[in-house]
């Protein structure tokens, strides 16, 4: 069977305009006001269609964290704010250290994923080796945490990390750093540790996860990055200071790239009063002036893509009052792409760079194949949004496996209207397909 979308306003490679688009099997066929007929037909009169998202960092804690979320609830609900497809990272359990454990990691995406899915390569001190065999046609990337967070993979070894980069050089893979300086990081957890003990206000958090811990990190690992003509791509940027380590130009002129996420677009450190540990992320969440740098610097070209750094932890986790013990992180994939349309109404983005930004710049960067754009010969991985049906979350309508957002309250005036995968409709208001029809994504990669 095919499909035609009738009358969207298609959003697409910078441009707005009403169209129709065929799909046929897994692929766009023809796009063009002239096309009439088809087996299904969906009339998308006052709807935008663009890209499906593609979030290039999430965590979905299969295997071994699935208390939290897993590739089934997480990938479902991801589908549900229009994501078609997901890099997942390797801080599972077993960590995914050895090409055997990260085989393991598709075999699970296989059986359970809703969404197209690919899984890095995580990076230790001692697994070069096994690291150097990645395959850079069908493995989206290689993952190294400068900073510890959950799972702690920290990776101190300076041999370790140029030798990662060199390989990226040579191969085209990318190499994605959680970037906070460790030390710094310890030296302030002591500090603050002294002055109050366990139960630190979560206003404090910024303080210990500091700008001077990120900017350090940043500046060192672009210049590693510079020296050895490295793919490098620096995730979460957080700060106002760092983003001078970034060029503004287009994604296809740089191997050094930065990404933003949605909380660090949103939030800010006044919002720690009423939404505490919800908002506990590392990098920390800053002040309202880093916030607005970044948003300036995605607009410039300086922050080349958004994603969400989804990272679900339990309610009770999320509970505790000792600072240490509280994890950071939490769940947004299905509410990243609603934020962001939220922040089109508020005019800090337009509906194009909102694209540019979570499809077409992802697609450029990691070398996918035939997905990212609406283009003839391209897979249909394809959103419907509804710029003016206005909703509310709440724990009815929460879709992870946590059960909480810290978008819990908020009204979003955009909603997702159809989430289309390899030429399927999958999501169509509020209601799922019988089964999904994802795939392993693949890269055009020497």
């Amino acid at each position: 069977m095919n499909l035609l979308i009738k009358n969207a306003s298609l959003v697409n490679e910078g441009k707005i305009y009403q169209t129709n688009v065929l799909i046929e099997g897994e692929y766009i066929k023809a796009i063009g006001p002239e096309l009439t007929e088809a087996d299904q037909i969906i009339d998308a009169t006052g709807l935008h269609l663009i890209p499906g998202m593609i979030d290039d960092q999430v965590h979905f804690r299969d295997p071994g964290l699935t208390s939290k979320g897993d590739l089934y609830t997480e990938s479902r609900a991801a589908v549900a704010g229009g994501i078609t497809s997901f890099m997942e990272m390797p801080n599972t359990v077993p960590r995914a250290l050895s090409q055997g454990l990260l085989e393991d990691k598709y075999k699970i995406g296989a059986e359970k994923s809703w969404a197209n899915y690919s899984f890095y390569m995580g990076t230790a001190n001692d697994n070069l080796e096994e690291l150097l065999k990645t395959d850079p046609k069908t493995v989206c990337g290689i993952k190294i945490f400068l900073g510890a967070s959950t799972g702690n993979m920290l990776v101190d070894n300076l041999e370790v990390i140029e030798e990662v980069l060199k390989y990226t050089a040579q191969t085209g893979l990318i190499c994605t750093v959680h970037s906070e300086d460790e030390d710094t990081i310890q030296a302030n957890a002591a500090k603050y540790r002294e002055q109050y003990g366990e139960e630190l206000d979560l206003k404090n958090h910024p303080e210990i996860r500091s700008r001077e811990a990120c900017y350090k990190c940043t500046k060192n690992i672009v210049g590693l990055a510079k020296k050895h003509k490295a793919n490098l791509h620096v995730l979460h940027i957080s700060t106002k200071e760092e983003l001078e380590l970034f060029e503004a130009a287009e994604i296809d002129s740089k191997y050094i790239t930065a990404e933003a996420c949605v909380h660090h677009l949103w939030f800010t450190d006044q919002d720690y009063t009423t939404k505490g540990s919800k908002i506990k992320w590392n990098p920390a969440i800053k002040a309202i002036e880093d916030r607005e740098a970044i948003r300036v610097a995605v607009n410039q070209g300086r922050i080349d893509i958004i994603a969400t750094d989804h990272a679900p932890h339990t309610a009770e986790e999320k509970s505790s009052k000792n600072y240490f013990k509280c994890p950071s992180g939490g769940p947004l994939v299905q509410h990243a792409l609603p934020a962001l349309l939220e922040m089109y109404h508020q005019g800090v983005f337009s509906l194009e760079t909102i694209v540019q930004k979570t499809s077409h710049n992802i697609a450029k960067r990691f070398k996918l194949d035939r997905r990212g754009f609406i283009r003839e010969g391209y897979f249909a991985d394809l959103t419907l949004v509804n710029l003016n049906k206005p909703w509310t979350v709440d724990s009815s309508n929460i879709l992870y496996k946590c059960g909480w957002s810290p978008f819990e309250g908020d009204r979003f005036k955009s909603s997702i209207s159809h989430t289309i995968i390899n030429g399927s409709v999958i999501y169509q208001n509020g209601e799922f397909s019988d089964k999904p029809h994802s795939q392993r994504l693949a890269f055009l990669r020497s």
